[in-house]
């Protein structure tokens, strides 16, 4: 058996125009638990994971360790109410380096229609990306350092 491959971050952006992707094909799907069922053509060559590292694993798979945990709980509140989420988040590619998305996720049925407040019917997710300006990476990037700084003091705090 081959040992967990560990990717880590390096501090350099990768932009749609420097990857010549247009963030709006960077479409994924996923069952109602959050693994990858689908994942477009543009998106994998954005995060540089071949369709058989993505299908059937979590999101986490390209997490940037920045991203505060809080945010995906928040996240996640919200698409099991059979509403859609939309916010900014940064990933990390296979290679270190890092992008930003506005996403938006929404949850689906099971034909893969888009539906909104009946999470009986959820059978997936579908998630969407935008580009996202200069001006909201760095808010959401200082939110995210602030959220981040209290998950690690209250780890801390309570001796992880």
């Amino acid at each position: 058996m081959s040992p967990k491959r560990i990717f880590l971050p390096e501090s350099k952006e990768v932009t749609f125009e420097e990857a010549g992707i247009d963030p709006r094909g960077m479409i994924t799907r996923t069952d109602k638990f959050g693994i990858i069922t689908f994942a477009s053509r543009a998106f994998r060559k954005m995060t540089q994971f071949s369709k058989e590292e993505l299908i059937g694993k979590t999101h986490s798979i390209v997490r940037h360790p920045i991203m505060p945990k809080i945010v995906f709980k928040e996240m996640w509140d919200v698409l099991k109410q059979g509403k859609t989420w939309r916010g900014p988040v940064i990933n990390m590619r296979k290679d270190g380096k890092y992008y930003w998305v506005d996403v938006e996720i929404s949850p689906i049925d099971k034909d893969g229609n888009i539906i909104e407040n009946e999470p009986e019917k959820i059978e997936g997710y579908i998630a969407i990306r935008k580009k996202l300006s200069d001006f909201n990476k760095q808010k959401a990037l200082e939110k995210y350092i602030k959220l981040k700084e209290k998950e690690y003091s209250e780890m801390v705090r309570n001796k992880i």
